[in-house]
């Protein structure tokens, strides 16, 4: 038999800029066996946050350079499983409303009368944080049982085994990878899983969106800055690459980033070395470089908006992601995958989707992608009153319960009436305009044959008959010699 591991402490992060109080709630949690981390910087915790696990975090409200609240936000948005108890010595009704709907645990007043209610609170914390732990280990081994690979990559389309394939040829050197697709295909779990299969997978994963940051705020994540350097900046400040020293950076939305900065990355990627904002002083790192777009970057190159030197350094192997209508029978697969998480996490006995919710979702094009379709299966099972999952649960937009009749898009001159809808609805008009023509001439050019049309329209015969209903009226279920309609 095996021997049981001892148990990890318990990691609690404390932010508050008074030294005093600070220095007490560190030494009330060592005293409880917690591995403690005190800061009084809520930039320096952000840059921790990225690079280590936690498992509480006590986050003063009022701090110079970041809120708690916006530090709340942070912690939520690149670690959810953590949980925060906000701490404030001002508290009001808004902000208490405020830090629990953005995920807080728990609201402390202080001064605190008796810091065993502090204690009591990170303790109870601690444990719904191992609850989402184990939930994750539980989640972790059905995968194994049922063949899933552990990083979350599921499918067993041609497009997303040849992603797998790059993956396990890559992942062990330091090669620098620009990962490619569109919004939602997944390309932070791509970034994960080179991370995870790699020789630096016991060092930090660091992963950053660059579009999300302002120019300066973007350079001083990434490089870190010298006290002086800019309006706030009071003391040196480490960066990400610092964080991820040994590990690996994952650099989200790379065709975001200024033409500034992208000088300042191609000499780390050149010379694996940086410079913290502000400072003359080169100092090395030891970082595998991934980075991800949505964009396309040779275009951006051409219009001079994105470095060509760069462009070359980051595309050394390029893994590009297929969009989920380019792998459609992965669709069932992905679907019952978040059934179950879904159906675990908020505590429901939701098994299994209806054969017609199956039938939507395989029909449906996934203009989101993966992210989209997580979306609409955890609505789904949110809004499930049995054990299965019916086309009443599922979006309007996947059941076509609310969408308009098809109308002629206008024309592509007709700037007006193009001007008066939104782009989501000028888009969807553009493309059933296309999908009604096209349908309409492929059906001519077969003789009214649909199984002849599906083939030349590279579909199954189903998803063919279910984007020819949208238009025509005498296409029925399948039946016996309803191969041939009638013109």
């Amino acid at each position: 038999m095996s021997e049981i591991a001892d148990p990890k402490p318990i990691r609690v992060l404390i932010v508050d800029d008074e030294p005093t109080l600070l220095r007490a709630l560190e030494a009330l949690f060592k005293k409880k066996g917690y591995d403690v981390v005190g800061l009084d910087s809520p930039i320096t915790a952000t840059q921790r946050l990225a690079a280590e696990d936690f498992d509480v975090a006590l986050l003063d409200i009022k701090m110079p350079q970041l809120s708690g609240l916006e530090l709340l936000n942070a912690v939520k948005h690149r670690r959810p499983e953590i949980e925060v108890i906000m701490m404030t010595g001002h508290a009001t009704v808004e902000t208490a409303l405020q830090a629990v709907k953005s995920g807080a645990y728990d609201y402390l007043t202080k001064p605190f009368d008796d810091v065993e209610l502090v204690a009591r609170s990170v303790a109870k914390a601690a444990e719904r944080k191992a609850l989402w732990d184990r939930n994750k280990q539980l989640e972790n081994q059905l995968r194994e049982r049922e063949g899933l690979p552990p990083d979350g990559l599921v499918g067993a389309a041609p497009p997303i085994r040849e992603v797998q394939r790059m993956i396990d040829a890559v992942a062990y050197s330091a090669t620098t990878v620009l990962i490619t697709g569109e919004s939602g295909t997944g390309k932070e779990l791509v970034a994960r899983a080179l991370h995870a299969r790699s020789p630096r997978k016991s060092q930090p994963f660091v992963a950053l969106n660059c579009g999300a940051l302002t120019e300066t705020l973007l350079e001083s994540e990434l490089f870190g800055h010298v006290k002086g350097a800019f309006t706030g900046a009071q003391r040196d400040q480490k960066g990400l690459f610092d964080a991820a020293d040994g590990g690996t950076i994952f650099l989200d939305e790379i065709g975001d980033i200024p033409l500034s900065t992208q000088v300042r990355l191609l000499r780390v990627l050149q010379e694996s070395e940086i410079k913290r904002v502000g400072s003359a002083d080169s100092v090395k790192v030891d970082v595998r470089v991934l980075a991800a777009t949505h964009r396309d970057l040779p275009k951006l190159v051409k219009s001079g908006r994105f470095r060509e030197d760069l462009f070359y350094r980051l595309n050394v192997i390029n893994i590009p992601l297929p969009a989920l209508r380019e792998r459609s029978e992965d669709v069932p697969l992905l679907a019952h995958h978040f059934l179950r998480r879904y159906s675990d996490r908020l505590g429901k006995r939701v098994k299994t989707l209806t054969p017609e919710a199956v039938e939507l979702l395989c029909g449906y094009r996934w203009p989101g992608n993966v992210r989209e379709l997580e979306n609409a299966i955890e609505r789904a099972v949110v809004l499930c009153r049995g054990d299965s999952v019916t086309p009443a649960d599922l979006p309007p937009a996947v059941t076509g319960r609310t969408a308009p009749l098809v109308r002629e898009a206008p024309a592509a001159g007709d700037e007006q009436q193009w001007l008066a809808l939104s782009y989501a609805a000028a888009k969807e008009q553009a493309l059933r305009r296309f999908e009604k023509s096209y349908v309409d001439a492929l059906m001519r050019a077969c003789d009214n044959n649909i199984s002849a049309a599906a083939r030349k329209a590279g579909m199954d015969r189903s998803n063919f008959k279910r984007v020819l209903r949208k238009y025509r009226t005498d296409v029925e279920p399948d039946e016996p010699g309803d191969d041939v309609l009638q013109a």
